[in-house]
């Protein structure tokens, strides 16, 4: 796994603070999409657990995973007492107990793909669903973007995470989709968007940004003064765009 994908620890409390929730309407379509109620769930990767809580708070049994210590501390401040954590990456997950879910919330692309689907399918029940919920966060407005992309140049020249699979964002099957296709252990394949513009004040949006892999990564110093540069060109509120991209699939009966 790689430093990037283990650096959100040392944010935990600005992670849980600044980074966005998850609307009910993502937990009605993952149920619609299951046609039948969901009791247990496994969460890779769960960060804080703003995933996590959103399943718990309505009636499932929920085993969310990390592999920080301290954002598995952090989760468990603010998730239903119900929930079972363990600190493992998503490779070191051992089949055994088999649940009607396995979800990914922005922490998908972290995993290593060899094996990637063979595996899940091993944590899944035969007919269960996997559910991916990612989508870039950026500014909704594309001369307010601009400027931050110049401010943080000498230091970053790209803040995101690319396509693992080189997909291009106009292509209209994104990925974990493309990849999913693809699979033999998977089938039933969608992809849905769920619009989502909300608004903060500049202070908090570069709060966001300082739980961004890219910026943690720095040397402090230049942390400082790329978060510095972006503050001089953002006006004192933003707006911002936070799509969620939502990838379904349901684990074959038989492969």
């Amino acid at each position: 796994m790689s430093s990037r994908a283990l650096s959100f620890g040392t944010m935990a409390q600005g992670y849980e603070r600044f980074r966005p929730g998850y609307p009910v309407e993502l937990f009605d379509m993952v149920m619609a999409y299951a046609g039948q109620p969901v009791s247990t769930a496994l969460e890779i990767g769960a960060g804080t657990g703003k995933a996590t809580r959103l399943l718990a708070r309505r009636g499932v049994s929920v085993t969310a995973t990390d592999p920080d210590a301290a954002m598995l501390a952090e989760l468990r401040k603010h998730v239903p007492p119900g929930v079972r954590t363990a600190r493992a990456a998503f490779e070191e997950l051992r089949p055994g107990e088999r649940f009607g879910l396995v979800y990914a919330a922005a922490a998908l692309h972290w995993t290593s793909p060899a094996g990637r689907w063979s595996h899940m399918a091993g944590l899944l029940e035969p007919g269960g669903v996997f559910a991916s919920f990612a989508g870039p966060v950026g500014l909704a407005d594309p001369a307010v973007e601009d400027a931050v992309r110049a401010a943080r140049a000498p230091f970053l020249e790209r803040d995101g995470v690319p396509s693992p699979d080189g997909t291009p964002p106009g292509h209209d099957m994104q990925w974990p989709g493309t990849e999913l296709q693809r699979s033999e252990w998977f089938d039933g394949v969608q992809q849905s968007v769920i619009e989502r513009r909300l608004t903060m004040s500049a202070d908090d949006f570069v709060g966001y940004l300082s739980t961004v892999s890219a910026y943690i990564v720095l040397p402090q110093q230049q942390q400082a003064r790329v978060f510095s540069r972006i503050l001089r060109v953002l006006p004192g509120t933003v707006e911002i765009s936070a799509d969620i991209i939502v990838h379904l699939a349901r684990r074959r009966y038989e492969v």
